[in-house]
């Protein structure tokens, strides 16, 4: 079925409610025999898992959509030691800073009885590991990709992340603030990662200024700031904009529709990410999170729905046998785009995130 801009709305309407839905505050505590409370981002639990999880279980999962890192694990300090989670959903590379704050307990793997469907490369990686602990389970894997229109943009225009500053495209483009620092600074010649940085401070700021002040100093060339994939979405079917940083998943997920658009890494580099589902420090309903959890992993065509839901390639072992050419070709990088792929690290978040949320809000003020 074409992906139309009818279909879209629709489905991005469906979303919408979904977040707009309040939670019902039972108790200081939030705990409920029948409930499992997920932070997660749009389409990454399947609803047709959602239903049949609640059919067989008789638990109800009842989601919190996210979209920012920043802003989830402020909303998660602010209700310690009490949390409304149960389970939330975090990237491989702010790991560190959500444990050292006490924000998440250990995953017990020994409660899942499928946790051995988890691709090994995932669930032996270093980044899920930390003081002889795991810390989430790996659901889905991506990268910040430089996503375009192919009748608007040629290949060659969108071989760099400089073309978020050409002037040939004003007006045309669209990213993610916080999401697009890493990658900018890469760009720009710099660590992006900031692992070189550590023990000087000074200098991973004027790393991270530089690529504020490009920002600033580049506003109008923004169409609009986003803050989610489904909102970028909207902007392609539209014919806002033909070139945008995001997340790979929702534009893979826009090849599959056959909407003419393509993703890649450009050439300075481009960083790779693995999403998680953690369990919350102080988990009201523990159990069913686990629950969930382990249903997630029992069966590979869970992984497959994920896939297919969200766009993004799946940790679980399996879960792609069942895609077709297109699905395979839409999460796929080329080998080209592989060589240039660079997974994000956990080792200077201390450093590099407090300088890098600051900075993303002095370019909203800007």
């Amino acid at each position: 079925m074409p992906f139309t801009r009818r279909r879209f709305l629709k489905t991005a309407g469906a979303a919408a409610g979904a977040l707009a839905t309040p939670y019902v505050m039972r108790s200081s505590a939030f705990a409920q025999s029948n409930v499992v409370n997920v932070w997660t981002y749009a389409n990454f639990l399947p609803q047709s898992f959602i239903d049949q999880f609640q059919r067989d279980t008789g638990v109800q999962i009842r989601i919190r959509l996210v979209d920012d890192q920043g802003a989830q694990f402020n909303l998660m300090a602010a209700e310690a030691p009490n949390p409304s989670a149960d389970l939330v959903t975090i990237a491989s590379h702010r790991f560190k800073q959500f444990v050292s704050s006490d924000l998440l307990a250990p995953l017990d793997t020994e409660k899942l009885i499928h946790w051995q469907n988890v691709n090994p490369v995932f669930r032996e990686s270093d980044w899920i590991s930390m003081d002889g602990n795991k810390w989430g389970m790996p659901i889905l894997t991506g990268a910040d990709a430089l996503c375009y229109n192919t009748e608007m943009v040629s290949d060659e225009e969108a071989d760099s992340w400089m073309i978020m500053f050409d002037p040939k495209f004003k007006g045309q483009v669209t990213y993610e603030i916080q999401g697009f620092f890493s990658s900018l600074i890469l760009a720009m010649g710099n660590d992006g990662n900031m692992v070189e940085y550590l023990g000087n401070e000074e200098k991973a700021r004027e790393v991270v200024n530089a690529a504020r002040d490009m920002m600033i100093e580049h506003k109008d060339m923004v169409r609009k700031y986003v803050t989610s994939g489904p909102e970028s979405q909207q902007m392609f079917i539209n014919q806002e904009v033909v070139a945008a940083q995001a997340w790979s998943g929702p534009f893979a997920k826009m090849i599959m529709e056959g909407f003419p658009l393509d993703v890649n890494i450009p050439k300075e580099g481009g960083y790779g990410f693995v999403y998680n589902l953690n369990l919350a420090n102080n988990s009201p309903n523990a159990e069913n999170a686990y629950k969930l959890l382990d249903a997630i992993l029992a069966s590979p065509e869970v992984g497959t729905e994920m896939v297919r839901a969200s766009g993004f390639a799946s940790t679980i072992d399996g879960a792609d046998e069942a895609l077709s050419d297109l699905e395979k070709r839409a999460i796929a990088f080329s080998p080209r785009d592989l060589e240039r792929l660079i997974f994000i690290s956990s080792e200077a978040n201390d450093l590099k995130w407090p300088l890098i949320d600051a900075a993303v809000e002095q370019v909203k003020a800007a």
